[in-house]
């Protein structure tokens, strides 16, 4: 139990997360549906922006900015950091990510929030412009004011955005998530994180 934080409140022991917890926010089920429905109607043009079948994948390698709103015992918190990503896929319109997010409470450089995530991640081609939804899972550290403690939950992540091509190796990107930390103490933490991003693009 953590005794005491920079509120000055006590935190009650983590509580075990229901099954309406775990639940998806619905404004998230609908953008996914939406990408999906997009996809439907994109035709077999846009398949071949990505020529997969004869090389082994499409990867790039990223960094960027990340500017963040969490809560902690409901007030709110700004945190300021960075970020790192990796995309791989094998198939027109599906890959994978690997994401790690580090960021700092802009009024407490003492509290930090660190995560750790992977998943699915659904993209379309329109010219230089990528939209995509991701799904992620992983594990996210809160450091608390002061280093009086450092503990970890399992986390899950809903996110969009879009990579655009500035040249054939280069992209920029804009990103949203919104995750949910499971057990977190009171409540569980819900971190809106913004990433500004560029990325090396192996290409042919």
């Amino acid at each position: 139990m953590i005794a005491s934080t920079h509120r000055g409140t006590r935190l009650p022991r983590p509580r075990r997360t229901g099954i309406r917890a775990l639940a998806v926010p619905c404004w998230l089920l609908g953008l996914l549906l939406f990408v999906l429905a997009a996809s439907a109607v994109s035709g077999p043009a846009s398949a071949q922006s990505m020529p997969t079948a004869d090389r082994a994948g499409d990867l790039q390698l990223g960094a960027g900015f990340v500017f963040a709103k969490s809560n902690y015992n409901f007030d709110p918190i700004h945190l300021l950091g960075g970020a790192a990503y990796v995309d791989f896929a094998r198939r027109p319109h599906w890959g994978g990510e690997f994401i790690f997010h580090q960021a700092k409470d802009s009024a407490d450089a003492t509290v930090y929030e660190r995560t750790y995530e992977i998943g699915p991640r659904f993209f379309l081609h329109r010219g230089r412009l990528v939209p995509y939804a991701k799904v992620l899972y992983g594990r996210g550290v809160y450091n608390f004011h002061a280093n009086i403690a450092n503990v970890a939950y399992n986390m899950y992540t809903g996110g969009a955005g879009f990579d655009f091509a500035i040249r054939p190796s280069i992209n920029i990107r804009a990103d949203y998530e919104y995750q949910t930390w499971m057990g977190f103490p009171i409540t569980n933490l819900h971190p809106n994180v913004f990433t500004l991003g560029v990325a090396y693009h192996f290409h042919e």
